[in-house]
């Protein structure tokens, strides 16, 4: 069973002398087949939280603690400790990211299915037609509309939605066991967001995913994840079952953040539309 242990993640940023401490010991479990949400207001930590366990960390920061990696295929007792080399075989390979920005993972010169296929390559050493034939399956998967056509256009040519759809499969490419998704949704409007997030949630019910879901977004959090993390100022101050963290919280900042949502859905609520609404999107802009 695939998953993430992260016990002391220490994050600082300047040299030993000035050095501003932006994690001060983080403790996480990211277990298989489910959604570990983690929440915060800008600062807190939780983005700095899911780069620093991809060693996508801000260059001449000290990092410290451990971030053990256990799988089937693999186990990796500190992912921190890893040479550059090493990280590079398991980035993408066992652990993958998708980012709030889709474009920061693709390249605009370059066509989706050259991006998808050079990545299988890469990793895991298809051939050109079978790399190309699983992206038109991975295209399917995350509910591209018209995915063979869709390999041989450029990123430019995606709607919003449709883009970090790309850029989720792209991530789930070579069978990761974790995926770590920072604000995923947040360039998207309201019912392109919805869709995402099913897709989120159904990637990690079919493939077992151990799934890290960063978002200052409690009430994303009330529908999809199965438990929450509350950030604040470089800690975790709560964590706990969604429905609990929602309707108890026991930290004062936990209860301030709900507070200030406009309308908390109860957990767990179907808010999410079908994917064919979602599609829509795609189907509109991404001819």
């Amino acid at each position: 069973m695939t998953g993430l242990s992260i016990r002391g993640l220490t994050l600082s940023i300047g040299d030993k002398r000035g050095a501003t401490p932006i994690l001060r010991g983080i403790d996480l479990e990211i277990p298989a087949g489910r959604v570990t949400g983690l929440a915060g207001e800008s600062g807190s930590g939780k983005t700095m939280t899911g780069l620093a366990v991809c060693g996508l960390q801000p260059a001449g920061s000290q990092v410290g603690g451990v971030v053990e990696l256990h799988s089937d295929r693999v186990q990796v007792p500190n992912l921190l400790s890893l040479r550059s080399s090493a990280l590079n075989r398991v980035r993408g390979r066992e652990v993958a990211m998708v980012f709030q920005d889709p474009t920061a993972s693709l390249h605009p010169m370059i066509s989706i299915g050259g991006q998808l296929t050079d990545h299988m390559r890469f990793h895991l050493g298809l051939s050109r037609r079978d790399a190309r034939a699983r992206a038109v399956d991975l295209l399917q998967r995350v509910h591209v509309p018209h995915a063979a056509d869709a390999l041989d256009r450029y990123p430019h040519q995606f709607s919003g939605g449709q883009l970090q759809r790309v850029a989720i499969a792209s991530a789930i490419a070579c069978d990761p066991g974790v995926l770590i998704a920072d604000e995923p949704t947040t360039a998207l409007d309201v019912t392109v967001q919805a869709g995402v997030l099913r897709l989120l949630r159904e990637l990690c019910d079919d493939l077992e995913l151990a799934v890290l879901l960063v978002t200052h977004d409690l009430g994303v959090m009330s529908a999809v994840a199965d438990t929450i993390a509350v950030m604040h100022r470089g800690e975790i101050v709560e964590h706990g079952d969604r429905y609990q963290v929602i309707t108890e919280p026991r930290s004062e900042y936990t209860r301030s953040l709900i507070e200030s949502l406009p309308d908390t859905p109860p957990p767990g609520a179907a808010f999410v539309p079908d994917d064919a609404d979602a599609d829509q999107e795609g189907a509109t802009d991404a001819r």
